[in-house]
C-alpha cells in the first residue's frame, strides 16, 4: 500500500511540541527590512559603510580645520627652529665641496679660489663601495625563511627573491637613481629619508629619496616611530597639484599662484651645482604626520565614551596660504590598538647626541678647510714666486709695459741715470714654503684616515704574510666603514619590509612572469613567513675584506677537509668574486638527481660528483659499482692516472652511500615499519626525546636479528666459497686417502691380531690335548705299575 507524504514531512512527535509563533518578514524598501516574531520587531535601516581611506578634510569645519593649520604651522616653526644649528653648519660644509671655483679679488684679481676635493673625495669613494655591496647586477634582494624550513617555503623564498629584485631592477626603474642620490647626500650630511607609500598614478609600489633638510622633527626626537611630529616638506607644481585635486586626493580649492621662496640649503645647492635659481615658484606642501584628538573623530573605549587619546593621523598643508588639503587616518583598519603606520626610513651615518646623525661635513669639514686654506697658500706663493712683482724708479720708462715680457723677448728701457739694477728692485717672495705642504699633507691624512677612505698599502705587507695578518689589517681599516654599512644594511631591511608588504598587498595575486621554481602560485601566500634582506652583508663592508675571509677558511680547511663542505664553500666563494653561473662551475650534491650506476661510474671516472638516493636499488647499484672496481681492465688504466687515489676513495664514499641506505632498508625490514624521514638542510625531523628512546630500543633489537642474519649468510658463503676452492678440494682429497689408510692398517691390525688370537688358541688347544695325553699315558703307566705289582 502506497502513502503520499508531503515534500516536506516534519518527523513524528514533533507535534506533540508547543507551536513556535510565525515569522513575518515585511520589505517596504529593499534597503530596508523589518522582521516580526511574536511580540518581538527587528528593524534593519539602511546605513552607509565608511570609507576609512577618505578624506576627512572634506568634513570638518573650515574653522577647525583653520585652527589645526595653524597650531601645526606654529609647531612647524619651532621644529625649523630647533635645528637651526645643524642646519647652518650643513650649508657652510656644502660650500666646500669646490663643485663651484671662486673668482677671488683678495688678496689680489686672480688669487686662487680652489678648494681641496677631500670632502668630494671621500663622498664618491663612499658612495661608489657602498653602491655596489648594497646594489649588485642581480638585485639588492634575499630572502630567509622565518620557523622550520620546508621544501615548499624553499620555492617560495626563491619566487620571493626573484619576484622582489624583478620589482627593483626593472619596475621601479626610478630606484637605483634614487639610492644612489640617497647615499652621496647621506654621507655628506649624514642623513637620508625614504618614502615608501602606494602611488595611485603609478598603480605600484615606489621609494622615494627625501633630502635631509626636508624632514623636519621635534627636538628631543630620538627616532621616527617616537617622534610626536614627523613634517615631510614636499614641492609641488601646479599641475601636478592639480591633478592630485581632481584624483580626490586634496581638497579640490582655489590655491591662487604658489609663493615663490627658497631657502639656504636650496639655494647653497644651487650655487654648487651651477644653477642660478634663487626662487621656487612651485607649491610647499607640508605633510605632517602627527597625534590628533580630532572633535568628531574621538577614540573611544568599550562604553563609547572618549579616552582623550591622541589617534595618528596624516595632515597636509600649503604652505603659502595655510590650506589644509587633506587628513587622513594613519593606522591600518583592523588594527584594534591603532598604532601609527611608518612610511619614512632613516639612513644614518655616524650617531650624533640626538635624532640627526654626523656626516662627512661634520666630522672632516674642518680639515677640508684648512687643506682648502693651505692649498691656496702654496698655489699663490707659486704664483707671486714665478712672476715676481717690485718697485721701479718714477722716471724709467719700459715700451710696451702694459703687457708681459715673453720668453727670448728683449725690450728697450729709458732709464734716467745711472744703471738699471739701480732703478728696479723686485719684492722678495719666497717658493711655496715645504713645512706648508708636509702640513697640508699631514692634515689631508688625518681626514682620510678618520673619514675612512685611506687606501692600505699593501707593498708595505710582505707577499708570504699569512692570511689571518691580512684579515686583521683589512679588519682595522675598514671598522668605521663596516659600522657604517651595518646601519645601512639595518635600514635596508626596514625599508625592503615595508615595500615587501605594498607588493604583497597592492598587485595581482599571481606572478607577470613564469618563477624559475614552481608554477604560478600567489603572491601573498609566498610572502608569508619569510623575511626580507638585503644582499649585502653587514659583517663585510667590501668584497677584498669578504674574500679574504674565504681565503682563511679555505686555508683552515686544507689541514682538515672531511670536516668541510669544500663544494659549498668554493662556490660561496666564486660567487663573492662576482663570477656568473657559479652552480655550473662547482655543481653540489644538492643540484643532483638521481641517474643509473652506469652512469655514476662513469662520472666518478670522469671526477664529478655523485649521490645515492633513498629510494633507488641498493643492491644493484652496489653490484654495478663492485663489478666496475674489481674490472681489471680499468683497475690497470685508472693505475695510470695521477689523481687515481682521489677517484678511487671518490668511488669508495659514494659505495658506503649505498651500503648506509641499504643497511636502512634492512633495518626497516626487520623492524617491519618504516623509520621516520631523515633530516635536510630544508626539513628538520627531530623526533621528540621519548619517541627517539621508544624507536632506539626497536632499532637495536632489530639490528641483533640483522646481525644474526648476516653472520649466518656470510658463515654459509664462507663455507660455500671454500667449498669451490681448488686448494681445498685437494687438501680434503688427501685427507680422504689418509683416512682410507689408516682404515686399511686399521683391518690389517684387525686380521693379524685375529690370526695371532686363532693361534693362540690353537697352540691352547695343543697344549690341552698334549695335557690330556700325557695325563692319559700316566695313567695306563700307573695302572699298567699298579698290575705289575699285583702281580
Amino acid at each position: 500500500m502506497s502513502v503520499e507524504k508531503a515534500l516536506y514531512q516534519a518527523p513524528q512527535g514533533l507535534e506533540s511540541l508547543v507551536e513556535e509563533p510565525d515569522i513575518e518578514i515585511e520589505i517596504e524598501d529593499p534597503e530596508s527590512v523589518g522582521i516580526k516574531m511574536g511580540g518581538v520587531e527587528i528593524d534593519i535601516e539602511p546605513g552607509e559603510d565608511e570609507e576609512f581611506d577618505k578624506n576627512l578634510a572634506d568634513e570638518i569645519d573650515e574653522r577647525v580645520l583653520t585652527t589645526l593649520a595653524s597650531d601645526l604651522l606654529g609647531d612647524y616653526d619651532t621644529d625649523i627652529s630647533s635645528r637651526k644649528d645643524w642646519l647652518n653648519t650643513y650649508i657652510k660644509g656644502l660650500k666646500l665641496l669646490g663643485l663651484d671655483y671662486e673668482e677671488r679679488t683678495e688678496p689680489w684679481s686672480g688669487a686662487c679660489g680652489v678648494y681641496h676635493p677631500i670632502l668630494m673625495e671621500s663622498a664618491v669613494k663612499f658612495q661608489s663601495e657602498t653602491i655596489m655591496e648594497t646594489f649588485p647586477a642581480m638585485g639588492p634582494v634575499k630572502t630567509q625563511i622565518i620557523g622550520k624550513e620546508t621544501s615548499e617555503k624553499k620555492e617560495a623564498a626563491v619566487r620571493v627573491a626573484d619576484d622582489m629584485n624583478y620589482q627593483l631592477t626593472d619596475v621601479m626603474r626610478e630606484y637605483r637613481p634614487e639610492h644612489e642620490r640617497m647615499l652621496i647626500s647621506l654621507c655628506l650630511s649624514g642623513n637620508a629619508f625614504k618614502k615608501i607609500y602606494f602611488d595611485p598614478s603609478l598603480d605600484r609600489q615606489t621609494a622615494v629619496f627625501i633630502t635631509a633638510e626636508d624632514i623636519v622633527v621635534p627636538y628631543g626626537a630620538k627616532n621616527l616611530e617616537d617622534a610626536e611630529r614627523v613634517t615631510h616638506r614636499m614641492r609641488k607644481t601646479k599641475n601636478e597639484l592639480r591633478k592630485l585635486q581632481v584624483a580626490g586626493f586634496y581638497r579640490d580649492i582655489d590655491l591662487g599662484d604658489p609663493v615663490r621662496t627658497m631657502d639656504e640649503v636650496e639655494q647653497q645647492k644651487n650655487k654648487e651645482t651651477g644653477l642660478s635659481a634663487t626662487m621656487d615658484d612651485r607649491f610647499q606642501l607640508l605633510e605632517m604626520h602627527v597625534d590628533l584628538d580630532l572633535e568628531g573623530y574621538e577614540d573611544e573605549d568599550k562604553d563609547g565614551e572618549p579616552t582623550g587619546i591622541a589617534l595618528p593621523y596624516i595632515v597636509t598643508i600649503e604652505k603659502g596660504t595655510m590650506n589644509v588639503l587633506s587628513v587622513r587616518r594613519n593606522w591600518l583598519e583592523d588594527d584594534k590598538r591603532k598604532q601609527k603606520r611608518q612610511h619614512f626610513v632613516h639612513y644614518g651615518y655616524i650617531p650624533g647626541f640626538g635624532f640627526y646623525y654626523f656626516g662627512l661635513i661634520h666630522l672632516i669639514g674642518g680639515h677640508a678647510q684648512a687643506a682648502t686654506s693651505l692649498m691656496r697658500q702654496l698655489v699663490d706663493a707659486g704664483t707671486l714666486n714665478n712672476l715676481p712683482g717690485g718697485l721701479k724708479t718714477r722716471g724709467m720708462r719700459i715700451k710696451g709695459d702694459d703687457t708681459p715680457i715673453g720668453p727670448g723677448e728683449f725690450r728697450d728701457v729709458d732709464i734716467p741715470s745711472g744703471t738699471m739694477r739701480d732703478n728696479i728692485m723686485a719684492l722678495p717672495y719666497k717658493e711655496p714654503s715645504q713645512v706648508l705642504v708636509i702640513l697640508m699633507d699631514k692634515i689631508v691624512e688625518d681626514g682620510r684616515r678618520f673619514a675612512a677612505v685611506a687606501d692600505l698599502k699593501i707593498s708595505d705587507s710582505s707577499a708570504q704574510s699569512p692570511v689571518g695578518t691580512t684579515l686583521a689589517v683589512l679588519e682595522r681599516m675598514l671598522k668605521v666603514m663596516s659600522a657604517v654599512q651595518a646601519r645601512i644594511y639595518y635600514t635596508m631591511k626596514q625599508e625592503f619590509k615595508l615595500l615587501a608588504a605594498i607588493i604583497r598587498d597592492n598587485t595581482p595575486d599571481e606572478y607577470s612572469y613564469e618563477p624559475e621554481v614552481g608554477s604560478k602560485k600567489s603572491k601573498k601566500s609566498d610572502y608569508d613567513h619569510l623575511d626580507i634582506l638585503p644582499v649585502s652583508d653587514p659583517n663585510a663592508s667590501t668584497m677584498s675584506q669578504r674574500v679574504v675571509q674565504y681565503q682563511a677558511v679555505l686555508q683552515l680547511a686544507q689541514s682538515a677537509p672531511q670536516i668541510y663542505d669544500l663544494p659549498v664553500l668554493h662556490r660561496q666563494m666564486i660567487e663573492t668574486l662576482g663570477v656568473k653561473n657559479a652552480s655550473k662551475i662547482v655543481p653540489m650534491q644538492d643540484d643532483m638527481k638521481p641517474v643509473d650506476p652506469v652512469t655514476e661510474n662513469m662520472d666518478i671516472m670522469r671526477g664529478k660528483p655523485v649521490k645515492a638516493f633513498l629510494h633507488q636499488d641498493h643492491e644493484a647499484h652496489l653490484g654495478v659499482h663492485m663489478a666496475a672496481m674489481k674490472d681489471p681492465k680499468i683497475a690497470a688504466i685508472m693505475g695510470q692516472n695521477p689523481g687515481a687515489q682521489a677517484l678511487q676513495a671518490a668511488a669508495m664514499a659514494h659505495v658506503m652511500e649505498h651500503v648506509a641506505f641499504q643497511y636502512r632498508k634492512e633495518i626497516e625490514k626487520m623492524l617491519g615499519a618504516a623509520l621516520p624521514p631523515m633530516s635536510t638542510p630544508d626539513e628538520d625531523h627531530t623526533l621528540p626525546p621519548e619517541i627517539e628512546i621508544q624507536l632506539s630500543q626497536l632499532a637495536a633489537q632489530a639490528a641483533a636479528k640483522l646481525l644474526q642474519k648476516d653472520m649466518s649468510e656470510a658463515q654459509q658463503q664462507q663455507a660455500a666459497q671454500q667449498a669451490q676452492d681448488p686448494l681445498i678440494q685437494m687438501q680434503q682429497q688427501e685427507l680422504q686417502i689418509k683416512a682410507q689408510e689408516v682404515q686399511i692398517k686399521a683391518k690389517k691390525m684387525t686380521a693379524d691380531a685375529s690370526a695371532k688370537a686363532d693361534e693362540l688358541a690353537l697352540r691352547e688347544k695343543d697344549m690341552e690335548g698334549r695335557q690330556e695325553l700325557e695325563m692319559l699315558k700316566m695313567a695306563v703307566q700307573a695302572k699298567q705299575n699298579a698290575s705289575k705289582i699285583k702281580e
